[in-house]
């Protein structure tokens, strides 16, 4: 079974996701997130930083992400390219996140004899393309904790963001489309996609 890639915007449910494919598939789960954290508390210089430029800190953290994904494809099979672990199964992993750009990805991998992100992974894309502004502007203010980074903002920066929200889940259909992810929406009904999602990833070899 191929390693998977979930990617999409914010509050799209990839955490969810992940958690379910966890829980019920065994699947180990690495966040971008976290490993933007990581980055910016570790080396702050390489302006990899949550909240902070989304394109630039998605720009920075590909090559790494490419050459992570294309070092790891060992001949031993231990790698996250690879599929077998040896005596113990299947080498599984997740990688859930908003900050990924494909096309860096995809042109480090070339240098791993990886041709494309769908050679190796079962790519998901998860967006919420039937909400508008008032929305998205709703549901953060009913779900939103103060872990949040949107939780204090005000009336108007909150409006800011929902407007931008509409917008960047159209710009990442069109990116994800171009790479083959298979996208969802989950604007409506999320537990219900997250079985179809599960049921073809248990068929997907």
């Amino acid at each position: 079974m191929k390693n998977i890639l979930i990617v999409g915007p914010s509050r799209s449910g990839k955490s969810t996701l992940a958690k379910r494919i966890h829980e019920e598939l065994g699947f180990f789960v690495l966040s971008t997130d976290k490993l933007v954290a990581v980055f910016q508390n570790a080396y702050p210089q390489l302006d990899i930083r949550l909240n902070w430029d989304r394109d630039k800190t998605t720009e920075n953290l590909a090559p790494f992400l490419g050459h992570f994904l294309g070092t790891f494809d060992t001949s031993d099979g231990r790698g996250l390219l690879g599929y077998s672990h040896g005596d113990t199964g299947e080498n599984r992993f997740v990688i859930e996140g908003s900050y990924f750009d494909p096309e860096i990805i995809t042109r480090i991998l070339k240098s791993y004899n990886c041709d494309s992100l769908k050679e190796k992974f079962i790519l998901i894309g998860l967006l919420q393309r039937e909400k508008n502004a008032e929305d998205f502007y709703r549901d953060f203010r009913k779900y939103d904790t103060d872990k949040d980074w949107t939780f204090h903002l005000s009336d108007e920066e909150l409006m800011n963001v929902s407007v931008e929200a509409v917008s960047y889940n159209q710009s990442m259909f069109e990116l994800l489309d171009r790479y083959g992810f298979d996208i969802y929406d989950t604007s409506h009904d999320r537990e219900a996609i997250f079985d179809e999602i599960l049921k073809k990833i248990r068929t997907d070899k």
